[in-house]
């Protein structure tokens, strides 16, 4: 037998229905899941409908955004910042062709770095105009994102990228539309820890209610979803050539302040609910 044959082979169509694209399937169930968990949190916690209306535009947008930013400035910085129409491209879900026409691509590089930036900010807007808590917003989102983080992760998956070193572990993928080699599944490590950190995260609230408003469910959801970044980094290929002059990759390192300020909140968060 071909020891190729022992692993996972893997090439699935990119889309479902015959039109629409998994990766972007993924990101709305992520985002819907989300939606609905934390309106359900805020009518547990007795705040008002109309103030959660606003909240997931904010979010789609912040999210959307940052990610898109993020993946552009920190990983491709030279081929954005080049010229106007590839500043073009990085807003807008398009690509030049060196003819000057253009056609719709989608939005090919999202990093979820720049998705938990955008996020942030976006809360802060939203808080600013609805005057509801930070720390209770802030705290409801972080139980909610490990879902939306989850099928992202799935979405690279099915887009056969972000791809794990070769590797000979049982459960290796290979990836068809890359090459033929054995690999780790670094997006499925990803999201099987995401979704851990899902249940995690409402089985404590299950039982601390009281510890949403202190900041103890945002410093969780950044320190446990970042640590498990840092560490499954080891298991992937470096995006960008760069990086590999780096002692650790940009994911890596981008993962750091992350982790300090996750650890930070659910300490205050603790000594807070105490």
């Amino acid at each position: 037998m071909n020891a190729l044959q022992l692993y996972i082979y893997w090439n699935p169509n990119l889309t479902v229905f015959g039109f629409l694209r998994w990766y972007s399937l993924c990101w709305l169930i992520g985002l819907l899941l989300a939606y609905l968990i934390v309106r359900k949190l805020y009518q547990q916690q007795g705040i008002k409908m109309e103030l959660f209306e606003p909240l997931f535009f904010y979010c789609f947008v912040g999210i959307l955004a940052g990610a898109r930013l993020g993946h552009c400035l920190f990983y491709q910085p030279d081929y954005y910042l080049s010229s106007f129409t590839h500043v073009v491209e990085m807003l807008l879900p398009i690509h030049f062709t060196p003819d000057g026409s253009w056609h719709f691509t989608g939005y090919e590089g999202l990093a979820s770095h720049g998705g938990t930036l955008g996020l942030m900010i976006a809360l802060w807007l939203y808080v600013r105009k609805t005057k509801v808590g930070i720390w209770n917003v802030l705290d409801n989102i972080a139980i909610a994102t490990p879902v939306t983080a989850f099928f992202i992760r799935m979405g690279n998956l099915m887009n056969s990228e972000i791809i794990g070193k070769v590797t000979d572990v049982p459960w290796a993928f290979i990836f068809a539309r890359v090459d033929e080699m054995p690999r780790h599944p670094g997006q499925l490590y990803e999201a099987i820890a995401y979704a851990l950190i899902f249940f995690i995260g409402w089985g404590i609230y299950k039982n601390h209610p009281k510890r949403v408003g202190t900041g103890f469910f945002f410093g969780l959801c950044l320190t446990y979803i970042f640590t498990a970044r840092f560490f499954i980094e080891f298991t992937k290929e470096i995006q960008e050539a760069f990086e590999a002059t780096l002692p650790l990759d940009m994911g890596q390192l981008l993962s750091l302040p992350f982790i300090i300020l996750g650890t930070y909140c659910m300490i205050k968060g603790i000594n807070k609910s105490a």
